[in-house]
């Protein structure tokens, strides 16, 4: 059933990412910005000035489009690897190759690219806008942007269609090859957890997609840095002639360090997100088939 795995990883996206967007926007904030003295710091300056809110600003974005790019995602890589491995023997319960898990994956990675580039610049933009929690009206005259809709059309009209897509490089070197490994070691730990024959249990869905998030998020955190700087640039003048640049320049200006800004953070969102999102993914795919 090829289109149930794009249902699952919808709404099994949608899961993790309310989930995690709190720690997410701290991350993003501590990446961009340089007024906060680390994650507690950030958290209370958040709270002092925005209250609940703040911690949720850019989510509601995502939240709607995560249909397409997540379920995308996971039908692709789905589906992929079904034909990758359509030589297997049909009572095989072997996991798949590394090859053909890591390739599947990467491609899942690519063509997400196309909707979670835009998507992801809004809601970058939207998590760095601190003014204080006020109502619409007042919010108009103290922040840029008004919410998703109105952040997407300023930047369509200030910077062009190239301006939504602005750090689409680094989002492509972060995503492709971390898709990738995203599904290789959930796929690793799944079958070392299952017994011969069997379909992997609760337990084994939690701690392979929460170890496959920490895994991957640890890897794609560099370039995550890199990323969201990109994204931000522009907002008033642009810094960065490209990726190189902005990788040279952070590191000239703040140390190799930057490169690992929200290392933590991820990690420790990536376990219990990923864990949720690959259980309710795996949940929902047998009930829909």
């Amino acid at each position: 059933m090829p289109f149930a795995e794009f249902i699952a990883g919808w709404i099994s996206g949608a899961v993790g990412l309310v989930l995690g967007h709190p720690m997410d926007t701290i991350k993003v904030r501590l990446q961009t910005q340089y007024k906060y003295h680390g994650i507690i710091d950030c958290i209370k300056k958040t709270y002092k000035n925005e209250r609940v809110h703040g911690f949720f600003k850019g989510m509601s974005f995502p939240v709607f489009t995560v249909a397409v790019s997540n379920s995308v995602a996971f039908g692709t890589y789905g589906n992929t690897l079904d034909y990758l491995s359509q030589s297997y023997p049909s009572n095989s319960n072997f996991p798949p190759s590394f090859t053909d898990a890591f390739l599947a994956g990467c491609f899942a990675g690519a063509t997400q690219l196309l909707v979670s580039a835009p998507v992801d610049l809004v809601k970058v933009r939207l998590q760095n806008q601190t003014h204080p929690h006020q109502s619409v009206h007042t919010a108009c005259v103290t922040s840029k942007y008004r919410g998703p809709v109105h952040c997407a059309a300023t930047i369509l009209q200030q910077e062009g269609i190239q301006g939504l897509y602005r750090g689409l490089g680094a989002l492509a070197l972060r995503d492709i090859p971390c898709f990738g490994l995203y599904f290789l070691p959930y796929e690793l730990i799944c079958y070392g957890m299952t017994e011969a024959g069997q379909q992997p249990g609760t337990l084994a869905v939690l701690v392979a997609g929460g170890c496959a998030g920490v895994i991957t998020w640890a890897c794609a955190t560099p370039m995550d840095v890199i990323k969201a700087r990109l994204q931000m640039d522009g907002l008033e003048g642009c810094r960065y002639r490209g990726i190189l640049h902005c990788v040279t320049d952070s590191i000239r200006t703040e140390g190799f360090s930057v490169l690992f800004r929200g290392l933590l953070l991820n990690s420790v969102r990536a376990f219990p997100v990923n864990a949720v999102t690959f259980l309710s993914y795996e949940t929902l795919l047998e009930i829909i088939k």
